[in-house]
């Protein structure tokens, strides 16, 4: 399939042809619908069937028409666009090659031709002072192609390859805020002018172009590689698939967001749990007596009555370092599931342990609670580093209570002692109190046991399960939680 366009320059054909489909633009369709589940965005087929039916009524050479007729019929969450248009620039470029056209911005240059960096930061920051649409739109998508194609080349193992970072590191665009900020308020009375929300519009104007000359690069590189080997490291990721110990600030917020929404998936798969296990054993001496009247033939099945009971959960948490974001996340879900179980305790850990339940109310902000955990619990001793064999003794001595016969008890962490003692002994006596034992770790289960980590040892006394992402998380939490 041929590249799509619309509102972007003309193109010259890439000396390598453009990707192409076994089935035409079905074939296409699919291969992209394959791309976006392999990136965590789950489409069924209903909504394959839907797409095919946009592409029957859309005009194909309209591409941002298109992108927002297949994104209505292949997504069902907001979280998913980021992913989606990132796939989509890739499987649906809006050129092949280097970019012509009438409405191309020259890059200035010095005399002896180097490019001219002063003018070219003025030029950027006279186009992003206007309304981004329209006709600035299109020059500046102009401008960031021809700065990937004249800026931005190098030369690889490979062969030439493009670079974002090759491409703005001289340029530097976060430098022209103040010259947007200044453009902006020539367009406003100065009773309106605000300059903390100008401000705010100077930065997503710069990040919306670091945006495009990034897409820019994307689409060069995608022909000379390949799309799928670009989509793996250049689209961004589904924050359910982002791994714990390497996620950012901005995933953890979105997972914080829909912890609800995972909690309320969570809370129907053990209700259906819950209403099987209604259902009861077979009675097999009840069983044979009633079959006296049938000769001994058990034609009724007799069941015990199960008692149901939900179980205590008690959680016990590393908060330090890398792994805080996986506790956090993961209190934060259990916390959402409160009414599932008879009582739920939080307990939170670096080097001593302390509970923090009553912390977890509607009132905080979820990127509060784990600054409150800190400044009001003693989760932190005197040297600040982790210390499993503490917290687990700590658990024990001074929350007697915590761990019965009832407790469904839930660790949380990656088993780094320090080199510290682990506390073997306490952790079995734990287990065999409770009626469930789980622990679940954020590294990858080959490097249990490397280094100071005592995983494989206390993976000998408690069930250890890898859970690196969200997603694997909330299949094994599923899988585990009593009912």
């Amino acid at each position: 399939m041929r590249a799509i366009s619309g509102g972007t320059p003309a193109t010259k054909s890439a000396p390598i042809p453009g990707p192409t489909a076994e089935h035409g633009i079905q074939g296409h369709l699919v291969g992209f619908v394959e791309a976006l589940r392999r990136r965590g965005i789950p489409v069924g087929p209903s909504e394959t069937v839907d797409a095919g039916q946009v592409l029957t009524v859309l005009d194909l050479m309209d591409r941002e028409a298109l992108r927002e007729g297949l994104a209505c019929a292949l997504l069902r969450r907001t979280t998913q666009r980021a992913t989606y248009d990132g796939m989509f620039d890739l499987w649906f470029p809006a050129a092949l090659g280097e970019r012509f056209g009438s409405d191309e911005v020259e890059i200035p240059r010095k005399p002896d031709g180097e490019v001219d960096i002063i003018q070219l930061r003025k030029m950027l920051a006279e186009l992003l002072m206007q309304d981004p649409s329209g006709e600035q739109a299109q020059q500046l998508q102009a401008l960031a192609a021809q700065m990937v194609e004249q800026m931005g080349q190098y030369q690889s193992a490979g062969g030439p390859s493009f670079s974002a970072y090759q491409t703005l590191k001289d340029l530097q665009p976060e430098l022209l805020v103040s010259k947007i900020l200044a453009g902006l308020a020539q367009g406003m009375d100065d009773a309106g002018f605000d300059n903390e929300v100008a401000r705010r519009t100077a930065r997503q104007r710069i990040k919306g172009f670091r945006g495009t000359v990034e897409a820019e690069t994307r689409r060069r590189v995608a022909e000379r590689i390949g799309r799928d080997r670009v989509a793996t490291y250049g689209v961004a990721r589904q924050a359910e698939d982002a791994d714990f110990l390497r996620i950012s600030q901005t995933e953890l917020d979105e997972l914080r967001r829909s912890s609800q929404r995972l909690a309320r998936v969570l809370a129907s798969r053990l209700a259906a749990r819950r209403r099987r296990s209604r259902r009861g054993e077979i009675d097999l001496r009840k069983t044979m007596r009633k079959s006296m009247s049938t000769g001994g033939v058990p034609v009724n099945l007799v069941t015990r009555k199960p008692r149901p009971g939900r179980p205590d959960l008690v959680l016990l948490c590393d908060i330090s370092g890398s792994v805080a974001g996986f506790s956090s996340f993961t209190m934060l879900l259990v916390n959402a599931l409160r009414e599932q179980f008879s009582r739920v305790r939080i307990f939170a850990f670096v080097d001593q342990t302390d509970e923090v339940t009553q912390l977890f109310d509607s009132a905080t902000p979820l990127d509060q609670l784990t600054r409150r955990i800190f400044t009001e619990s003693k989760v932190v001793g005197i040297e600040g580093h982790s210390d499993y064999g503490s917290a687990l003794e700590g658990l024990a001595e001074n929350f007697p209570d915590a761990v019965t016969s009832r407790t469904s008890l839930l660790i949380l962490g990656d088993a780094r002692t320090n080199y510290r003692d682990p506390a073997l002994d306490t952790l079995r006596d734990l287990v065999d109190t409770a009626k469930h034992a789980y622990w679940l770790n954020p590294e990858a289960e080959k490097m249990w046991g490397t280094g100071d980590s005592a995983a494989n040892r206390y993976a000998d006394i408690i069930e250890m399960h890898e859970c690196r992402n969200a997603r694997q998380l909330t299949s094994v939490v599923a899988r585990l939680l009593p009912v």
